[in-house]
């Protein structure tokens, strides 16, 4: 049996180690999880970094993908290959133009987190993904870094890698 992993996925803009990545890992590692963090920042079509990602085929018992922005895109998409047990998303840029496809076999621990401000990704995106899954949408009164809602997307986190371990 594999050890607990998550895997992060980078937005556009930012790379494989920014702020809300590290402040995970940090939660994860202290949790047993190992972690790991791809680097996309030489792709920028959406669909050749859920390639990636699925290529690199990531093992953990559990395992949790985690993304922001085109990162949640990128590990949205990728549940089907890699079905993990859960699933965090911070402004998924899911439904965009140049963002094509549906995701599916999201897991049912899925938890979405979306800035009330973020001039980036609408809103709606992260609604329709949630609705259509019942998945925990929490919205939050920030941007689309969500800078300001790290300590509460961290405390979420935590929670959901505990149910993760209760349930492997």
């Amino acid at each position: 049996m594999s050890e607990p992993r998550v895997v992060f996925a980078h937005g556009k803009e930012s790379g494989p180690w920014g702020s809300k990545i590290q402040h995970l890992a940090t939660i994860a590692q202290t949790q047993g999880f190992a972690v790991e963090s791809l680097d996309y920042s030489d792709l920028m079509d959406p669909l050749a970094r859920v390639e990636r990602l699925v290529d690199h085929a990531p093992a953990g018992a559990p395992l949790i993908l985690v993304g922001s922005s085109m990162g949640g895109y990128v590990s949205a998409m990728a549940c089907d290959a890699l079905e993990p047990e859960a699933l965090l998303l911070m402004a998924p840029a899911l439904y965009l133009d140049g963002y094509p496809g549906e995701p599916a076999g999201c897991p049912d621990d899925t938890i979405v987190v979306h800035g009330w401000d973020d001039d980036i990704v609408p809103l709606d995106s992260s609604y329709t993904f949630a609705k259509s899954r019942r998945a925990a949408l929490h919205v939050v009164a920030d941007g689309h870094r969500l800078a300001e809602s790290i300590e509460f997307i961290g405390a979420l986190f935590s929670a959901q890698l505990k149910r993760a371990l209760d349930r492997a």
